[in-house]
């Protein structure tokens, strides 16, 4: 029987209707805080501003990264218009560039097989396609550093002539360059790490006579000096703070409080991993040793893997999306593992999916009582239907994909593949009711109605992330600075560091006539009340209050 990898018709009908799904998915979903609402605001200030040098996060300097994807988002804001799937498109395509690049590796490096196999793990693996669909700066990371990796398996492999030596390995720097451009050194820090590593691990010396290190640093250089020059030319305290505070003092201390166990990043390996758990383990431990070749491709898969895994448990900044960079080297290992992979093994990774989603179903009952207050219970019970059609899905898909292990592998595969998948965009779509409140999205039109072209709102102990992009307005920040303090101290003007000085400015701007909207912490609300200050409530929920200084209610 024809092996499903070797039909053109059935990989490119496969890969369609993934990218229709995939593709879909980047629009129909709320901006959610803080990472989305906030690199979709700084995008939409640089095409605002038009300074595309100095990155800007409600109107005040921001260095904490590089401007790559904020520029591709500002980009893509100057062709399409602002919205949510404009927002996400950097992030999707990263994320998508990542499977094909992925199998396309895999292909050159390990054969057709492994290359189908490898394409549909990463695709369907919950963390890897979930973040995909996430404005946040890793996927973009991940997306650079897939090139970097495939890149250079490609260039490394035995047959590769010396021009696709060369060219290859220009490429894998270009990947290391647009990675820095993307969330600083780690960009070149990881992978050099990794080749260090590798050369004791493989005894394989004479990798680093193949680097062709002249030419890639010249256009390593090229990619990354520009910016790095204009931004520091521009703003001379920018050196300082990017590359010591949110370097080595980030990886070092708790400066971000971000801290987390050492084994912070074990169940979210786990879970980011589903439906492949079953066979995690032994892909690992099936490429500890590869005798007989000079470049060793499994043996640089399994250093990139652990190595990135251990450097981020270390660090005293740590968030789920850290760990995004190995997931092409998992994949692909999985996928070698896959290529010879028993019947036996596949059912039980089958089972083992269905069983995990019908311990998740059965938790997911629960989930409505376990909410915060009376606001939120419909919004969880909204979120139910999706879960349980989600985890039905995935117990179902789990269950055909055993059964079919014993005689289609390859069938057996993709069906897992697709469940797995199709249940993670189930998730993350049933997620919006949240998604919505936590944005705070529902009050846009309240906020709106009660704005000209000169109010100002103002932010008291708090910063909403997604609302100044909604509401195409930067807030005026008072007594909360929080990840815009470095910049408050370069640009005190533009905030108000305590709350006396902002009931003063309220007090001002009521007694001239001119509006002003804020938005305070509920439990900030009783203290404004007793200061005094012209307060008419427009809009609430146990997240937030937002109140305007313009007593007459309008009809």
């Amino acid at each position: 029987m024809r092996e499903l990898h070797t039909s053109k018709a059935f990989v490119w009908g496969l890969f369609l209707v993934f990218c229709a799904v995939w593709l879909y998915a980047l629009g129909a979903r709320t901006l959610v805080p803080t990472d989305e609402g906030r690199y979709a605001e700084m995008a939409r200030e640089m095409v605002a501003t038009g300074d595309w040098i100095t990155p800007r996060l409600n109107g005040i300097k921001y260095f904490e990264k590089p401007p790559l994807q904020t520029w591709m988002n500002a980009l893509t804001f100057a062709a399409f218009g602002l919205g949510e799937w404009q927002a996400r498109l950097w992030t999707g395509l990263c994320g998508l560039f990542g499977v094909v690049f992925t199998a396309f590796a895999g292909r050159k490096v390990f054969g057709p097989r492994i290359g189908f196999l490898g394409g549909v793990v990463l695709g369907s693996s919950f963390m890897w396609a979930a973040l995909g669909h996430v404005n946040t700066l890793d996927m973009g990371l991940a997306g650079m550093m897939t090139l970097s990796l495939g890149a250079l398996l490609i260039a490394q492999r035995d047959e590769a002539t010396p021009r696709e030596r060369r060219n290859w390995m220009l490429a894998c720097w270009a990947g290391m360059a647009l990675a820095v451009l993307s969330k600083g050194l780690i960009g070149i820090v990881l992978p050099g790490a990794v080749l260090v590593l590798y050369t004791f691990a493989a005894r394989d010396w004479a990798i680093w006579k193949r680097l062709h290190f002249g030419a890639g640093l010249l256009l390593f250089f090229v990619i990354t000096v520009p910016w790095f020059a204009l931004v520091s030319l521009r703003n001379p305290e920018f050196p300082q703070f990017f590359f010591i505070h949110e370097h080595f003092q980030r990886f070092t201390s708790k400066v971000h409080h971000r801290a987390g166990p050492l084994y912070y990043f074990v169940p979210i390996l786990l879970i980011g991993i589903v439906p492949w758990l079953g066979v995690l383990a032994q892909s690992l431990w099936g490429a500890r040793r590869e005798p007989g070749a000079r470049f060793q491709p499994k043996t640089m898969l399994l250093v990139w893997s652990v190595f990135i895994f251990i450097f981020f448990s270390m660090s005293g900044s740590k968030l789920p999306s850290y760990i995004l960079p190995i997931g092409p080297s998992l994949a692909l290992l999985v996928a070698c593992y896959l290529d010879r992979v028993k019947s036996r093994t596949l059912a039980i990774t089958g089972a083992l999916f269905a069983v995990l989603c019908a311990v998740a179903l059965v938790y997911a009952q629960r989930m409505p009582a376990l909410n915060n207050g009376e606001f939120e219970q419909p919004l969880y019970q909204a979120y139910l239907p999706w879960i349980v059609a989600g985890c039905a899905l995935g117990i179902a898909g789990g269950i055909v994909a055993a059964l079919l292990a014993r005689r289609r592998i390859e069938l057996s595969i993709v069906v897992l593949a697709a469940s797995g998948f199709l249940v993670g965009q189930i998730l993350m779509l049933g997620h919006e009711p949240l998604g919505r409140y936590k944005a705070g999205i529902a009050h846009v039109p309240a906020i709106e109605a009660e704005l000209t072209p000169t109010t100002p709102i103002f932010a008291v102990d708090i910063y909403e992330q997604s609302l100044p992009f909604y509401l195409r307005r930067t807030f005026t920040l008072v007594n909360f600075a929080d990840e815009m303090e470095f910049g408050v101290k370069q640009e005190p003007q533009l905030w108000i560091p305590t709350l006396d000085a902002f009931y003063d400015k309220w007090k001002s701007l009521t007694a001239q006539g001119k509006k002003a909207v804020a938005i305070v912490q509920p439990s900030r609300l009783p203290e404004l009340q007793r200061a005094g200050l012209a307060i008419r409530i427009i809009a609430q929920d146990p997240r937030r209050i937002i109140v305007t200084n313009d007593l007459a209610r309008k009809p």
